[in-house]
């Protein structure tokens, strides 16, 4: 991704992901064996020796580290032209991520001349990217211990690769940032009322349809209602929003009165479909082939069928035992119960929805934009990105401004107590951070000629009428 910048010619290049892998020490420990340690590796193309030597120089860098600080090993490695992030998801595995810095080209002489910008990219913001890597192929394979158990290394190499193939392909890293390092949970605002609907529907739902073991509610991309634990909830999230439902936009905008129920009984429209599963509940040939996750995998070691089917903005996840395999009988019974059910909810949504937005009056564009994120719940909201879609997320802000943010929330993360950071920064925008308890909140002011203590009189206001006072840090 280039941006050609004025008549100067100069065009900036983004960070790009120079290298992947995955490697355990202990697989080659003798000379000779080096490339029995190396487990994943991508590009894949790149020569044996290659290979060999850069895992070599990221255990020798690890090793070399430890001796400073033997509980906390290397997070990142800078250089002028890229940077290096290690991470150690289970004993002695590891894995690497090697991403080029931005570059500017300039041209001298008719000859293109390569700057390296070796202090923009943000550790927090990549290292949570790498972070994340693992817990999504853990979600869809379980740990790296259990490919092993399951059939040794070979296993274990045939499952990294399947999924990192794909998965390194969607890792968009010219538009990471502070949101990747929450990797937190929208929340749908919903009234007392809606929400004891949905809960009802849910118990209804898991009463009639008894093998399933946890529920997720969905609504515009937005967290209802979740059984399952956080940590787990946060990564399917993740999957859901940014993989999962975009794919199946399409069709949807298409319009929803399309004939596919033209024969149901009585007058109730019905616009319930699978997401994950069969497409065609009217085939008999139809699979019913629905991806496995696992979750709780610290303790108990679930293994899970997701069954995802939405009807018009509403979507519901129904988990289920993977030892026990859907039927096309189960999957049509399943469209009966909740199809209609769930059409007649998504509609009282939105429309309560709806109700609720003219009663709090149409909100003209504020002088702020903002990012809050509480620790407790991982409950995320941004008035800063615009619709994140598999390819990116766009941020309606400055980079300069989205890189002081993360810097701002590294601050944050060295102390323990309540914080307030105020920066002043391009010509006449002004970032605000509070930290107090669990909760973070970011601000950026868009005010010509706005001194502190006004500044500081906004951010108040902000809190008082978004955040009902729960900054009490004056």
């Amino acid at each position: 991704m280039a941006t050609a910048a004025g008549a100067g010619q100069e065009k900036q290049l983004a960070p790009t992901l120079l290298s992947f892998f995955i490697y355990n020490p202990k697989l080659g420990p003798k000379e000779g064996e080096e490339e029995k340690k190396i487990l994943f590796y991508h590009p894949n193309e790149v020569e044996k020796n290659e290979k060999i030597r850069n895992v070599g120089l990221c255990e020798a860098i690890i090793q070399f580290t430890r001796t400073f600080s033997p509980t906390k090993p290397a997070k990142s490695l800078h250089t002028q032209k890229n940077r290096q992030f290690f991470h150690e998801p289970e004993e002695n595995f590891w894995m690497v991520m090697v991403v080029r810095n931005p570059i500017i080209e300039k041209h001298k002489d008719g000859k293109p001349v390569y700057e390296y910008q070796e202090e923009e990219l943000l550790d927090k913001v990549y290292s949570s990217v790498l972070q994340q890597c693992y817990s999504m192929y853990k979600l869809f394979n379980g740990t790296f211990l259990k490919a092993m158990e399951d059939g040794g290394v070979k296993v274990l190499k045939e499952r990294l690769e399947k999924f990192f193939h794909r998965y390194l392909q969607t890792l968009h890293l010219q538009s990471c940032d502070l949101l990747d390092v929450f990797c937190g949970i929208s929340f749908f605002p919903l009234d007392k009322m809606t929400y004891l609907k949905i809960q009802s529907f849910i118990n209804r739902m898991e009463e009639s349809l008894n093998i399933v073991k946890y529920t997720a509610f969905l609504y515009n991309d937005q967290l209802i209602w979740s059984g399952l634990e956080q940590d787990d909830m946060r990564i399917l999230y993740k999957y859901l929003t940014t993989s999962l439902f975009p794919r199946h936009m399409e069709p949807e905008l298409a319009g929803r009165d399309s004939p596919i129920r033209a024969e149901m009984p009585g007058n109730l429209q019905h616009y319930g479909r699978f997401l994950t599963g069969p497409l065609n509940l009217n085939d008999p040939e139809a699979k019913c082939r629905f991806p496995k996750i696992f979750v709780n995998t610290d303790d108990t070691y679930e293994e899970l069928h997701l069954i995802v089917y939405k009807a018009m903005s509403a979507a519901v996840c129904f988990m289920i035992d993977a030892s026990i395999p859907p039927t096309l009988e189960f999957c049509r019974k399943l469209d009966s119960i909740v199809g209609p059910q769930l059409t007649v909810l998504a509609s009282d949504i939105c429309e309560q929805y709806n109700i609720n937005k003219r009663i709090s009056g149409a909100e003209k564009e504020p002088q702020f934009k903002f990012i809050y994120f509480n620790h407790m719940n991982l409950a995320e909201k941004s008035t800063i990105h615009m619709r994140k879609t598999p390819s990116v997320s766009l941020a309606s802000v400055h980079p300069d401004l989205m890189k002081i943010l993360g810097d701002i929330n590294s601050d944050f993360s060295r102390v323990d107590e309540d914080e307030e950071i105020i920066v002043k920064a391009m010509s006449d925008y002004w970032v605000v951070g509070k930290k107090s308890d669990q909760r973070e909140l970011y601000v950026i002011l868009n005010q010509k000629n706005a001194n502190l203590i006004e500044v500081n009189e906004e951010v108040k206001k902000l809190c008082a009428t978004q955040f009902n006072n729960i900054f009490f840090l004056d």
